[in-house]
């Protein structure tokens, strides 16, 4: 168990740590937990819609899939230019001294998720993507006009028909539709 309480002390290193793309788009900001968090969401939402489709597994795998940035870090596409980070050896390290049967699930599931082949996976890969595009539509509609471009990059980068389905809808949602609406019964009620 010691591991295991390591691993989670380690895990909450991703609480801390700053996605760092934002600051060469000017705005906006999460830390690595924040994008797993929402991604594993989006994941795990959008395979329920398939019934083919293993959501948990695909939830588990957005969960662990930068587990290893507690140790390299988050790189930006800017920062893979010129540095490489070993994300397999610090997941080895990680893993280590975990119970082998909770490292060979972590292993399983991080290894899937790079490797990309399976249907799960490729859903896995979008909702990465569609978390990031989540992000940049907020920062979009507050104004920071770089968002549209990265939103261009993101789109690109999806593969199933249904991350392309909901990209769309998330386009043409403003970010604060879920609370504001624009209700006068909300903001103004009527006077007695």
């Amino acid at each position: 168990m010691k591991g295991l309480a390591r691993f989670l002390f380690e895990a909450g290193m991703l609480k801390k740590m700053r996605r760092t793309g934002y600051p060469f788009l000017g705005s906006g900001g999460e830390s690595v937990a924040d994008h797993c968090f929402r991604a594993s969401l989006l994941g795990y939402h959008l395979a329920l819609l398939d019934p083919a489709l293993d959501a948990p597994r695909v939830a588990l795998m957005l969960l662990h899939h930068d587990l290893a940035e507690s140790r390299t870090n988050d790189l930006n596409y800017v920062h893979k230019r010129y540095a490489k980070a070993d994300e397999h050896k610090a997941r080895r390290d990680q893993l280590q001294d975990l119970p082998a049967p909770v490292a060979a699930r972590v292993q399983e599931l991080t290894a899937e998720f790079e490797e990309g082949a399976s249907p799960e996976a490729r859903l896995a890969h979008d909702a990465d993507q569609l978390d990031l595009l989540v992000e940049l539509k907020e920062q979009k509609d507050l104004g920071n006009p770089y968002a549209a471009h990265w939103i261009h990059y993101a789109l690109k980068r999806l593969a199933t028909p249904a991350g392309q389905e909901l990209a769309q809808a998330i386009l043409a949602t403003d970010w604060t539709d879920w609370w504001f609406e624009k209700r006068d019964d909300w903001w103004a009620p009527p006077r007695e």
